[in-house]
């Protein structure tokens, strides 16, 4: 039976009310259906609660845990769990973004969560207590939970890798799903951006029917969000919008074609099919004050949010098979469909691409101006780059639960598997085969019939094997034959990719717990169990891209399995009861042994202490270890390069933080400048690198391990009705970090941080001395420390002019610390209050209700934030130096706070319907210009409210 004291039903209470439009908090985990099941005097009811294995009476425990219900949902006006995660207060940057649209392979499409800002695969996400299948990345994809079968959703945040295993390192989010539903209820939402962009529709039906023996729940959903353009918002229009930028805000290289002749890069009279050099061409004009000239603003075809749609089962159901055993299983299946798209291929003849090393417009083309081999670039405009990602995930569970008693002890037990797949197709469509754009730019000639045609006419290429290309023809050219908009060219030199993918998870587990005997403070109760998992995955990028023959960045397959056993026992022990100043005090225990085929065994511990010193507040404290196991893609996975964006040179002569330095000059000259694409130099001490640079796995990796320390209180004063307040200050310590590293990284160790074994690891072109091969890899090396306070507050008055409530919840990131090596010489770089590491994220919900009339206003607010100064007119700190970058000055801007303010108003109709019109970004707020791009490939922070957002909800019952 739950202890009957004020602080307990405080807590239920804070549950019963729920957030205003923000989220609702308990300093303890919420019992699953407890506010809805009674207790019988001759049987005491145990109840799952997050965080533990050990059903118990009682839903305080010492861990904090956060819940969402689902009135808290339908509050905010969000369509998926991951909308609503990412609004949490201890919520940190979304993994890739969906303004990240330069983001590849196979977790592009899907929903992460993120706590503390530790990354995707340091959350561990459960359904109903079970895991959600993973990637080969260790990723966990949201998007295949459709919302209409959430009942709430638990936010462990603490370690809990002594009760779930590898990756509960920064916390757990643990979604419950609907059980035991009777009758029919039909949602439908859509809404859409002030701009009249960015439409979201969403429909679900839920059903089920309950009796004696058991009962079936089922949900079907349909999820649609519509794309918006970069070109549609004055933040991503332009790469630097708010500045007059020529040489960052348009590229040389566009979609009008251009080559190089007697030391000048000269364009088409666009758009025509241009083959007199004297009179059809141009020296090639950069944009300036006067115009945009002969370049390309490439962010006016990209999006800035990718579309996305999501079809969805869900069946649960229990049934009795006698009087304490009975049979659970819960299946879902979701097909998901992602696409993004960004600007056509920069394709550029001098580039390397697999074994073509550079090629020409050859001199014997028909299509030469000038009848000598010449450079030439043209962007694939007529083309643009898209990815079509589509994923179906199928999860099943099912478990035997039951209970039995011995003599006076009570005693639970459950037994059963889980099984995940999904299947993923990417198709892509955009890069240039190169082969056969060499050989379209190869000879050519005007055949008897009138039609161009490859090689000469001694040697003649048949048209079934070559289409000739003129790469000179602009965009807008039409359907003029050989140029980028016939369809044959297309045909010929874009092919369509196919990357696919296919991981399996299997679970098998065995649990059982119960009273062990009773001590003079109460029963001392426990859990053991065991688990067997087996983790199967691969992915494999499309043939050609894996040969390099195609401007796409070339990737390996990634291919491997693991599996692991584990087992784990679990201890609460009461040891003071009843006593002044000790209402309550008890200790729990847990220790979990795991090993895994790929790399080991580990032993994870934790400690938890409960003190109620008075009936009115709860204090409590954790310790515990945790660790986060190696992925297939960590241990297995195919090497892949990539166009490094934001990338900073420390020696670069004009913006270089270590320009000058004795180390720089010894690779570099004092005037060198860093190139960006297009080999021209920066205009900005961040840019596109101009070559891939090569990323890779390593088979040998060991375990991330952490420690992670909680101490904090809730507290109902008795003064105070209806008032809760839970604090709770957390500290995590990573270490070993799996470290996916970075070129910025290893750069600035080598020449800032001084480092030699940083420098060994890339190399610069002896001519241009850019950084031109530069390889990095996973490896065991580092150590990350964060450490901050959680508080939040929940206050209900009722008036005869109607219910008002409050909901504040706030998380200050004391700290956050961190460094890729384990040279002890090395310091820890701070993030707090840097890029996406928002010191302060805090949510104020403010709500009235007067009978079937309500509304809910929140207010969001992340605090300033610094970043790398990219213009001396535009630096706060041009003096900036610190303890951590070995005192060399490097300016910094600051950038203020932002707010976001939603409103929404509900009506309960008569007809068992609820009706909700809102605005998310009432004010259409937006956030700061940012160059470095966090979270996304704009300057903009890709966690931030795009546009002012209204919607209309309609919730009817049958």
């Amino acid at each position: 039976m739950f202890t009957n004291n004020k602080l307990s039903k405080a807590v239920r209470l804070a549950v019963a009310f729920g957030a205003v439009s923000t989220v609702a908090f308990t300093g303890a985990a919420f019992a699953q259906d407890a506010a809805q099941k009674e207790e019988s005097a001759e049987k005491v009811e145990r109840i799952d609660v997050t965080g533990s294995r050990i059903r118990q009476t009682d839903i305080e425990t010492a861990q904090p845990v956060f819940t969402l219900d689902r009135m808290d949902i339908a509050n905010q006006g969000f369509t998926s769990v991951t909308d609503i995660l990412q609004n949490m207060s201890s919520t940190g940057a979304p993994p890739i973004s969906r303004s990240a649209v330069l983001s590849s392979g196979e977790n592009v499409g899907g929903n992460y969560a993120n706590l503390r800002n530790l990354g995707a695969n340091r959350t561990l996400v459960l359904v109903n207590g079970k895991r959600l299948g993973i990637t080969t990345s260790g990723l966990q994809d949201l998007s295949a939970i459709p919302m209409s079968m959430v009942e709430r959703v638990d936010v462990l945040k603490d370690g809990a890798s002594t009760i779930y295993g590898s990756d509960a390192m920064a916390g757990v989010v643990n979604i419950i799903t609907r059980k035991d539903f009777e009758g029919l209820e039909l949602i439908a939402y859509t809404g859409e951006y002030d701009q009249g962009d960015g439409a979201k529709t969403n429909i679900s039906l839920v059903g089920g029917v309950a009796g004696e023996k058991g009962s079936i729940t089922w949900g079907a959903e349909w999820r649609d969000e519509e794309e918006v353009w970069a070109k549609d918002r004055e933040f991503s229009k332009l790469g630097r919008p708010d500045r007059d930028d020529y040489a960052s805000n348009y590229t040389l290289v566009g979609q009008y074609g251009r080559f190089s002749y007697n030391g000048q890069w000269w364009v088409a009279d666009r758009p025509g099919a241009a083959s007199d050099f004297a009179n059809d061409f141009h020296v090639q004009q950069a944009a300036s004050a006067s115009g945009q000239g002969d370049t390309t603003n490439t962010n006016d075809t990209m999006h800035v949010l990718s579309p996305l749609s999501a079809r969805s089962l869900y069946l649960s159901s229990n049934y009795s098979l006698a009087e304490n055993i009975k049979f659970t299983s819960d299946i879902g299946f979701t097909n998901r469909s992602s696409t993004r798209q960004i600007a056509g291929y920069p394709l550029q003849s001098a580039s390397t691409f697999g074994a073509v090393s550079g090629w020409y417009l050859d001199a014997n083309s028909y299509f030469n101006p000038v009848d000598t081999n010449v450079r030439f670039t043209r962007r694939g405009w007529e083309v643009p780059r898209t990815t079509e990602s589509k994923q179906d995930t199928l999860r099943a569970t099912a478990a035997l639960e039951g209970s039995f008693d011995i003599g006076e002890r009570y005693f639970d037990w459950d037994v059963g598997g889980v099984y995940s797949q999904s299947t993923t197709l990417q198709i892509g469509r955009g890069d240039f085969h190169v082969p056969n754009t060499v050989l379209a730019t190869g000879p050519s000639f005007m055949n008897a019939q009138g039609i161009v045609q490859c090689g000469t006419a001694a040697s003649p290429i048949p048209l079934t094997r070559c289409v000739p290309w003129n790469p000179l023809a602009g965009y807008g050219a039409g359907t003029t034959a050989n140029s980028l908009e016939d369809p044959a060219v297309q045909a010929f030199l874009f092919p369509t990719s196919h990357a696919r993918g296919e991981t399996t998870s299997s679970i098998f587990f065995a649990n059982i717990g119960g009273l062990l005997f009773t001590l003079p403070a109460g029963d001392v109760t426990f859990a053991v169990g065991t688990e067997h998992r087996k983790e199967d995955g691969a992915f494999s990028p499309d043939a050609l891209a894996q040969s390099g023959m195609t401007t796409t960045l070339a990737a390996g397959p990634t291919k491997g399995t693991y599996d692991l056993d584990e087992y784990y026992a679990e201890l609460n022990v009461p040891i003071i009861s009843e006593m002044e100043f000790a209402q309550e005090v008890s200790l729990s225990l847990a220790s979990r042994y795991s090993d895994y085929s790929s790399f080991g065994d580990t032993t994870n511990s934790k400690i938890g202490l409960k003190w109620k010193p008075i009936d009115s507040l709860l204090v409590r404290a954790t310790a515990s270890e945790g660790f986060r196991a190696p992925t297939i893609s960590n241990l297995y996975g195919g090497g892949s390069q990539s166009f490094v964006t934001g990338f900073i040179d420390p020696c670069d002569s004009v913006y270089g933080v270590a320009k000058g330095t004795a180390r720089c000059l010894q690779d570099v000259p004092a005037d060198y400048r860093q190139l960006q694409q297009g080999f021209i130099p920066t205009t900005g001490p961040a840019a596109q690198t101009p070559v891939p640079f090569n990323s890779g796995s390593n088979p040998l990796l060991q375990p991330e391990t952490s420690e992670t320390t909680t101490v904090g209180f809730v507290w109902s004063p008795e003064f105070v009705e209806n008032l809760n307040v839970v604090f709770d200050w957390w500290n995590i310590k990573i270490e070993d970090t799996m470290v996916t590293d970075s070129a910025n990284a290893i750069v600035d160790d080598c020449y800032v941080g001084l480092i030699e074994s940083r420098c060994a690891m890339f190399s610069r072109d002896p001519v241009n001395h850019i950084v031109s091969n530069l390889t990095y890899g996973l490896r065991n090396a580092g150590i990350t420390k964060t450490a901050g306070f959680d508080l939040g507050l929940a206050y209900k008055y009722e008036t005869e002019f109607g219910t008002f409530g409050t909901n504040w919840n706030t998380t200050y990131t004391d700290k956050y610390d961190s460094k890729s090596t384990n040279d002890p010489e090395a310091l820890l770089t701070p993030s707090v209050g840097y890029g996406s590491t928002f010191r302060v994220r805090s949510n104020l919900g403010l709500s009235w209700n007067l009978g079937d009339f309500g509304v809910n206003w929140t207010m969001r607010y992340y605090s300033s934030t610094k970043e790398r100064c990219y213009y001396t007119d535009k630096c706060s700190l041009p003096d900036f130096k610190a303890d951590w970058t070995n005192d060399v000055v490097t300016p910094y801007n600051r950038y203020g706070s932002t707010t976001f303010n939603d409103v929404q108003f509900s009506y309960h109709a008569p007809w068992e319907a609820r009706i909700s019109v809102g605005a998310n970004n009432v004010f259409e707020k937006y956030g700061p210009i940012m160059y470095s791009q966090p979270s996304s490939n704009f300057a903009y922070y890709g966690g931030f409210d795009i546009g002012r957002f209204f919607y209309v909800r309609y919730e009817q019952k049958f």
